[in-house]
């Protein structure tokens, strides 16, 4: 039986989409999308429901027929999120004063199939942990003061099961997993060290595991899949030693069994930029340290068994099925993504996806998808599909793009096959913007008292005999080499330079590769060059730039240039 073809939803200023993946890479037949906009899309867990937010209601469907099922007149929501198997989605508005002064029951639960509100909570602050489930949903759990309350799911709302009184706990966090456990988060205070408890439900008269530990103002918990064992993060809001400006991080390990914990070891100082679990639930990656940070493997006993190097990265991710880890510097990064073949430890490729901030492995395991949304930059949105050879097989661009995810699907229904060479690129460029290779390194840093010496024997590798001097830092827009008054000239020229090319469209070195195109293919080159030339011009122009007469002349011809390489193309 062959799989079902992946598929994606994303949210723009114009409009809400679902579209199938490789090798299609277009919208869904039939989907009743909203007129408009939406202010928000959901996702279950195992991708069997599918809800978006409107100004005026929340529409639920069945994912696989794309069929409404139910719907919810409010006005106000901000968000909503799904129980596990869908079962029930809650909702959460902005908190409002009622005339006698109380709060506004915003936090509501609604049964998917139905529409059917179950219950409705008053909850100031925003997070979708604020109502959690068991995996399989026979129990739900919200926080208060002090206290975390449990229902049985189907009579939420109604008299409290179960509660788990602790004083000053601040956070908790039900388990994935068959048995499911219970932790909960007990900030410092009054000089006594912060604790994290589990307990098995409905067990709450003795903890199965208990650490402490100072230095944990706040904290994130990272279960495994089995809801076996629990990384928790801990952060400082000030790293008292001054080493970091960011507060002070460290990793924790515990299982839930109660017979193992420790601190995971950590051989670089710096903050925790990432972690994560391998689907197979036995090993954890993390990445730490100050920049550029170190990568390492560790096994279900939080041992280091594998060195990924040191590199400017901050972030990482299995593929579904565990086969291929992805490593990445995103934020203020430069984008630059290695593949690593979880089998063999050896790098399969590095690639720039540059500008990203989203970034999500397919549900097959072979494509990744990178996004550039808004409001993080609001320039050359859009989504990027990379195949884990390292090739960008679809580009597209998309005004405003807010949000974008994947519809989730077990990993069983798309086995890992042998890494087998890319497929044929889909759509990999879209008005000229094609994928970049990765930026190569610029050497190691020399004092600016020793550049154009010979290289001091502190500064070479082990057993090196090069005697010739290192090269110097490269200056934007300068040759290697060049001193920093020849490279504000040889600045001002190039600037003057793409002046000219700007007006006259004027060709430029890689040109010359052209010679052996035919008259048509040279016609598609010159307007995706010149179509390139024109959002240099639209950037530049939003950021307060003021451009020539030419320049702005050029720009108004953008739209008649997008027909003729749309004619050329067809």
């Amino acid at each position: 039986m062959t799989a079902a073809i992946p598929q994606f939803a994303y949210r723009s200023l114009k409009e809400l989409a679902v579209w199938n993946g490789y090798p299609d890479f277009k919208p869904l037949d039939g989907f009743d999308k909203p007129a408009g906009s939406a202010r928000t899309f959901a996702y279950s867990k195992h991708g069997h429901k599918f809800a978006y937010v409107t100004n005026e209601s929340v529409k639920v469907f069945d994912a696989a027929t794309d069929v409404q099922i139910s719907e919810v007149t409010r006005m106000n929501v901000i968000d909503v999120w799904f129980s596990p198997k869908g079962t029930y989605f809650a909702t959460w508005e902005r908190p409002t004063k009622l005339e006698d002064g109380s709060g506004s029951n915003n936090l509501i639960i609604w049964e998917s199939d139905t529409g059917a509100q179950l219950a409705a909570f008053s909850q100031k602050a925003y997070s979708n942990s604020n109502i959690q489930w068991t995996e399989d949903e026979q129990y739900c759990a919200r926080m208060v003061t002090g206290e975390v309350h449990f229902w049985e799911s189907k009579n939420v709302g109604q008299a409290v099961w179960a509660k788990l009184k602790l004083e000053g706990i601040s956070q908790f966090s039900l388990s994935p997993g068959r048995s499911p456990a219970v932790a909960v988060f007990i900030p410092e205070r009054k000089g006594a060290p912060a604790i994290v408890r589990m307990y098995g439900l409905p067990n709450f008269k003795s903890a199965l595991s208990n650490k402490t530990f100072y230095k944990a103002d706040k904290i994130q918990m990272y279960w495994n899949d089995l809801g076996t064992n629990l990384l928790v993060l801990t952060q400082t809001e000030v790293d008292k030693t001054g080493k970091s400006y960011y507060g002070e991080t460290n990793l924790y390990y515990l299982a839930v069994a109660g017979n193992f914990d420790c601190r995971v070891v950590l051989d670089k100082e710096g903050p925790i930029h990432d972690v994560t679990w391998g689907p197979d639930s036995k090993e954890f990656v993390v990445v730490y340290g100050s920049m550029p940070s170190k990568a390492t493997l560790y096994d279900h006993r939080a041992n280091p068994v594998f060195d990924f190097g040191t590199n400017p990265r901050n972030f990482v991710k299995y593929n579904p099925q565990g086969r291929i880890i992805c490593f990445a510097g995103f934020g203020n990064l430069n984008g630059t993504v290695d593949f690593w073949d979880r089998k063999t430890l050896k790098k399969i490729c590095t690639f720039s996806a540059a500008n990203s901030s989203f970034c999500e492995w397919s549900p097959d395991g072979r494509f990744l998808l990178t996004a550039t949304l808004t409001p993080r930059l609001r320039v050359d949105n859009g989504f990027k599909m990379w195949h884990y050879t390292g090739n960008l097989i679809y580009h597209e661009s998309v005004e405003e793009l807010y949000q974008i995810g994947w519809r989730p699907a077990a990993a069983t229904s798309y086995p890992m096959r042998a890494l087998s060479p890319a497929p044929k690129a889909v759509k990999a460029e879209t008005n000229g913007v094609a994928a970049k290779p990765a930026a190569q390194p610029a050497g190691a840093y020399v004092p600016p008292h020793l550049r154009g010496s010979v290289t001091p024997p502190s500064f070479k590798g082990d057993g090196a005999k090069s005697s010739t001097p290192p090269p110097r830092p490269s200056i934007p827009g300068a040759p290697v080499g060049s001193s920093p008054k020849s490279g504000a000239k040889n600045n001002k020229k190039k600037k003057d330079t793409q002046k000219v090319e700007e007006v006259n469209g004027a060709a430029s070195p890689s040109d010359a590769s052209a010679a052996g195109l035919s008259e048509k293919d040279k016609k598609v080159r010159n307007l995706e060059k010149k179509l390139r030339q024109i959002r240099d011009l639209k950037e530049r122009q939003s950021k307060g730039d003021t451009l020539e007469a030419t320049q702005v002349a050029k720009i108004a011809n953008e739209a008649s240039l997008l027909r003729e390489l749309s004619q050329l193309k067809v």
